[in-house]
């Protein structure tokens, strides 16, 4: 099996660690191979890609798309290293509110699986970071929100303290205020069927 899937405390957000095949050449490896996300219960299927590049010290999110046009991603870092975080957004989740963070990287080759109803974002922490992921729905500018990345109810431990930001990203509401039409009972009760 090419990758090992880890559930975090979200059991719906999982790490992917593929298997890095080495020689004197380099290395490969498989970044993604339906049958073996399916069979680890990961059936989205990815419809865009998007790629970054920022300096050290950059903070990307907290972003989502509302309903209908959620977002689930499988995001990895190609060169660097980010602290990647996550929070559920799923009003009436038991977990709603909560943030979890992985170190991605070049040199770890971990992906995470970001499903819908979670915020996202990342800082770098490497001099520069080159970040892809793929999302399950196209980008739809009409249905984009986010979260103020410091916002104080959610108390992110982010390794950064005056990061630099978009001018977007500086004016995110928090959560509490955000525009959010995600409901937990809804997306569990659509995963069942």
């Amino acid at each position: 099996m090419p990758f090992r899937f880890t559930p975090t405390r979200f059991t719906e957000v999982v790490i992917v660690e593929p298997r890095v095949f080495p020689d004197e050449r380099g290395f490969f490896l498989e970044t993604y191979k339906k049958s073996d996300f399916a069979a680890h219960g990961i059936t989205d299927v990815f419809v865009q890609g998007n790629f970054s590049r920022s300096s050290k010290g950059t903070l990307r999110g907290l972003h989502y798309q509302k309903v209908p046009k959620e977002q689930g991603k499988l995001v990895r870092a190609t060169g660097g290293e980010i602290f990647d975080v996550v929070v559920d957004i799923r009003k009436g989740s038991p977990s709603y509110g909560n943030w979890l963070a992985v170190t991605l990287s070049s040199t770890n080759q971990k992906m995470l699986y970001v499903p819908r109803g979670f915020a996202h974002g990342f800082c770098v922490m490497s001099e520069q970071a080159d970040v892809f992921y793929m999302t399950t729905e196209e980008y739809a500018p009409d249905y984009e929100a986010g979260i103020c990345w410091n916002d104080p109810d959610l108390g992110i431990d982010w390794p950064v303290g005056d990061p630099k930001l978009s001018k977007r990203d500086k004016n995110w509401p928090r959560l509490r205020a955000a525009d959010n039409n995600f409901q937990y009972d809804e997306m569990r009760a659509q995963s069942d069927t």
